[in-house]
């Protein structure tokens, strides 16, 4: 099975079955950007064309449906650490490219003032098919975000792991949001990618507990017969198994302005997948959460972000969201000490310094301004700020 392929879930089980476990890749989005205007620049195309030239990004740039966005995937890493190595390579790459070209590359979950109405759809079957079935949705959804996957062996593991996840997906949203603005204002959200993408793309936020493979298989079996989806790739809960890698892939999050927080949090998603599989086989793994428990934290990471507070329904109380990040922190101690993996917190998110920097009297045009150079200068440290074109007005 490709990723754009048709059904055979009983191949999908065997690759389940073999997976190796805690394997990591990294996904995260670009918007392409006029470094003057700000304005995106419908530029996939030929930025995509010139990635195809280079060694490394012929194999980890990716389209995303419009053609103001560019991906670069890290491939499959034997440990967080390789996984992170592989895409400081594609970054320095990537960036380098795009400043030859006279192009810019933000990472943020939103443009924050792009009208989602001059959006063009990257002009392939698969991305035409997209935009005939899902119209307005299609054309609506100019959004970035960062994806984790992580190796999970057994399919029944797997789901079980997807079905836990469920419950941390606000935890993880509300660490991640950086998208306060659209239209050219503060929105008053913390997270507007997640209300642009998640609730209204079809088949899309949080899947209800399937339990076990069987019930997983028999559903999305349905979905094929009844042409509600054509292709796996049509599914697209916020944490969900992916059947070509036999990974857990987790995709809730906001893209991040800064390159080490892209890794700080891609790390945390990361441990909290190995952390519920081990979870899963010491037999510890707790009952997940129902639909209307997570919804309801997710709607409040959605509008609050790190400034708002949790329910923590077992307990029936609330909690700060940052406790309840740093309790996924040290649930995750175990996990992070088999993988190596590494978690600092940082002291604000993208939403919270975005808004701090407009209560100061900068502009949402010159908050957008500097979060590009921030992440030109965080993504490749140091070559990235001398490479960059002085005819730039950045």
């Amino acid at each position: 099975m490709n990723d754009t392929g048709g059904l055979d879930l009983e191949r999908t089980r065997e690759v389940f079955e073999s997976s190796t476990d805690f394997t990591v890749g990294l996904e995260e989005e670009f918007a392409i950007v006029d470094p003057g205007s700000l304005e995106l620049a419908h530029r996939f195309d030929d930025l995509y064309a010139a990635c195809q030239r280079d060694e490394i990004l012929a194999d980890s740039a990716a389209g995303e449906l419009i053609d103001t966005e560019i991906e670069i995937r890290s491939g499959k890493g034997a440990t967080f650490a390789e996984a992170a190595e592989l895409q400081r390579a594609s970054r320095a790459r990537l960036f380098a490219l795009a400043e030859q070209m006279g192009l810019a590359l933000a990472a943020k979950g939103t443009h924050p003032w792009a009208n989602y109405l001059d959006q063009r759809i990257i002009d392939t079957p698969h991305y035409s098919e997209l935009r005939e079935e899902l119209r307005w949705v299609a054309q609506r959804n100019n959004t970035w975000s960062m994806h984790v996957h992580v190796g999970v062996r057994g399919a029944d593991r797997a789901v079980a792991v997807c079905d836990h996840l469920r419950g941390v997906l606000p935890e993880l949203l509300a660490l991640s949001a950086n998208s306060p603005f659209l239209d050219d204002r503060d929105t008053g959200l913390h997270s507007m990618r997640t209300e642009i993408f998640t609730r209204t793309f079809p088949r899309c936020g949080v899947h209800e507990p399937f339990g076990d493979w069987a019930s997983y298989a028999d559903f999305v079996e349905l979905l094929f017969s009844t042409n509600s989806v054509t292709e796996t790739t049509q599914l697209w809960w916020s944490v969900r198994p992916h059947h070509r890698f036999g990974t857990v892939e987790l995709r809730i999050c906001d893209a991040q302005t800064r390159g080490e927080e892209s890794f700080a949090l891609a790390g945390l998603i990361g441990a909290c997948i190995v952390q519920a599989a081990l979870d899963y086989d010491a037999g510890r793994l707790p009952a997940p959460l129902r639909q209307r428990e997570v919804e309801e934290n997710l709607w409040r990471a959605i509008r609050h972000g790190l400034d708002g507070r949790m329910i923590d329904f077992r307990a029936r109380s609330e909690v700060p969201t940052r406790a309840a990040i740093e309790a996924l922190v040290k649930w995750t101690e175990p996990a992070r000490a088999e993988t190596g993996i590494e978690v600092a917190l940082p002291e604000r998110n993208g939403a919270q310094r975005d808004r701090a920097a407009v209560a100061e009297g900068r502009s949402i045009q010159d908050v957008y301004r500097d979060s590009i150079a921030e992440t030109r200068a965080t993504y490749v440290p140091g070559a990235a700020v001398s490479s960059f074109s002085s005819e730039s007005s950045m």
